[in-house]
């Protein structure tokens, strides 16, 4: 039964593509708009039926001007990621979740899983943020522990569908530091940080995590050991593959936010 009503749909469908391009053929003169029928959806015999459970990823069909066929191949993944402190994750641009836990808040360490759905290739991109007070770099002012913080981050994806790994954080990975902090270290035990420490802000580009975007111009992203970053809250939840690394920019203590990059593929 079910295969018969999904064989039905896919006739009606081809029927319903011949009579449009024969209306455009009766509605012209010219013979080149015969070959103008554009962006049909081609269900096959063996897509499920509307409403139907489908195994594996969901594969649709279009047809260009050309007539030739572009098949987008969309799975469901989850992307497991633990930072110090605080993270954004963007897939082609779009936000999929950040950190539950605000960047204003000492100490925030921990894990996020986030859900999508993406064709390969797609573009990971996340904005990662160590917490400072002010724009000196500095936690703790005023206390007798004022000190430079320091970051890292770490995260994998997995195929929901496969239970594969497809993606880890790695030095492969590109990265641009957009804010850095204190320049100069002697600062740290002022009274007054703010008037003395040096800070470097550089504007984050726009339409920077998108698919498309030039990321020419940066660099390799550095990976830094569990005892360089001492990961806290939340690091231990997650089963790890060995190919994830923590990664930040290229001083885990000046850096302090850092946009990274990655186009899976």
């Amino acid at each position: 039964m079910l295969d018969s009503m999904k064989r039905s749909r896919a006739q009606a469908l081809v029927l319903a593509v011949v009579i449009a391009a024969s209306a455009v053929a009766c509605g012209s003169s010219d013979d080149s708009a015969v070959n103008t029928v554009t962006d049909v959806e081609v269900v096959t015999a063996d897509a499920p039926a509307s409403g139907d459970a489908a195994d594996g990823p969901i594969v649709t069909e279009t047809e260009t001007e050309t007539g030739e066929a572009v098949v987008s191949d969309t799975s469901t993944y989850e992307i497991e990621v633990w930072a110090d402190n605080w993270m954004a994750v963007y897939i082609d641009g779009e936000l999929i979740g950040e950190d539950s836990v605000s960047i204003t808040t000492e100490r925030s360490f921990n894990a996020e899983t986030f859900s999508f759905e993406a064709a390969v290739p797609f573009t990971v991109a996340i904005e990662a943020k160590d917490f400072k007070e002010t724009d000196s770099g500095l936690e703790y002012i005023g206390e007798a522990k004022q000190q430079m913080g320091d970051g890292g981050i770490i995260a994998q994806i997995t195929d929901t569908a496969t239970g594969e790994m497809v993606a880890a954080t790695d030095a492969s990975w590109l990265a641009l530091v957009v804010h850095q902090a204190p320049l100069n270290a002697d600062c740290v035990s002022d009274a007054d940080p703010d008037s003395t420490c040096e800070f470097l802000i550089t504007d984050t580009p726009a339409d920077w995590a998108s698919a498309t975007f030039e990321d020419d111009g940066w660099m390799n992203a550095t990976k830094w050991s569990a005892a360089d970053v001492s990961p806290k809250d939340g690091y231990d939840e997650v089963n790890w593959d060995a190919s994830a690394q923590l990664i930040w920019g290229t001083d885990l203590e000046v850096d302090n936010t850092v946009l990274l990059r990655s186009t899976i593929s």
